[in-house]
């Protein structure tokens, strides 16, 4: 998959798609809104089992109380935890429907460099332009495509833009 202005292109197509509300960055950090320039493997996917059918056989289900820690002070900085959970945190099992569908980049993982940014997935858009806080997204049926296409090797390239 290679991100650039034109979109994201992925099996020979071309997905319109939203990134961060910074733009792409070669120097991500924790809360700046950017998309991290790079090279990205894909390490999970999460769904929702009360939204839709499990999207692949590797796909996790996202259960109530879960959370991701974006808190760089936190030793649990850019993982998966459970609430109750004191530190910053966002909620994957939201009240609309842009986590129904998670894809998982290795950004700043497994082994969280601090402050470096936390959470960058690939998930549902909430319209056409509309800028994620770091985050690439697309429409849903389009990630539901590329969910299903996803292999080993893998990779989402994120390109500085000119």
């Amino acid at each position: 998959m290679v991100l650039n202005p034109g979109g994201l292109l992925f099996h020979g197509r071309r997905f319109p798609c939203t990134i961060g509300r910074g733009g792409v960055s070669d120097a991500k950090r924790e809360g700046d809104g950017a998309t991290p320039a790079g090279i990205h493997r894909i390490v999970g996917m999460l769904y929702r089992p009360d939204r839709m059918a499990r999207p692949t056989d590797w796909a996790v289900p996202i259960r109530l109380g879960d959370l991701w820690c974006d808190d760089p002070a936190h030793e649990d900085y850019n993982l998966m935890v459970r609430a109750p959970f004191s530190a910053s945190h966002e909620r994957l099992r939201r009240a609309d429907p842009l986590y129904d569908l998670v894809i998982l980049t290795d950004w700043n993982w497994p082994y969280a460099e601090r402050g470096r940014g936390s959470a960058i997935f690939m998930h549902r858009w909430r319209r056409p332009g509309a800028p994620t806080e770091g985050c690439v997204a697309l429409r849903a049926d389009h990630l539901a495509w590329i969910a299903t296409r996803i292999g080993y090797d893998t990779r989402l390239i994120v390109r500085p833009q000119p």
